[in-house]
């Protein structure tokens, strides 16, 4: 059995992100854990201890979605680093390694610490609010999973 352990402090988290594509549509979820709690992002999540990039990114996503899917490749890999609203200082520093998929079965329904999922239009993602790299991830992702 694996346990999970945090990094020190000081110390970037090691996290995986994934956007999957169902013809045209990506599968986005909403956060329902804080402190991104309502907001839109890709299934994602920390690497456990000992776990591959590939199989986080496979876990986190049948577990925040109950999607299955094959990766097609890394999309790219994000610094997130958040501060602190009271200090102005790195309070969070995540690692972001973001792969392109495609959905190979299951229906979205939100599990772990998502509170909603569902299949995205390209239509309707332009007026969802995205931190701008997520769109840039999706984007790139796209291009991958069109050149596959």
């Amino acid at each position: 059995m694996i346990v999970p352990v945090a990094p020190p402090p000081g110390r970037p988290t090691p996290a995986v992100g994934t956007a999957c594509f169902k013809g045209e549509d990506v599968l986005l979820i909403r956060r329902g854990t804080p402190p991104l709690a309502g907001d839109w992002s890709i299934p994602g999540g920390r690497i456990e201890f000992g776990e591959r990039t590939e199989a986080a990114a496979l876990r986190e996503l049948r577990e925040e979605t109950g999607i299955t899917a094959r990766l097609v490749g890394l999309a790219d890999v994000v610094d997130a680093i958040f501060t602190s609203r009271r200090s102005g200082e790195v309070a969070r520093h995540y690692l972001l390694f973001d792969f392109a998929a495609v959905w190979v079965a299951g229906d979205p329904v939100a599990g772990d610490d998502a509170a909603h999922a569902e299949w995205v239009s390209p239509e309707r993602l332009a007026a969802i609010p995205l931190w701008e790299e997520t769109r840039r991830i999706i984007e790139a992702a796209r291009a991958m999973v069109s050149a596959a």
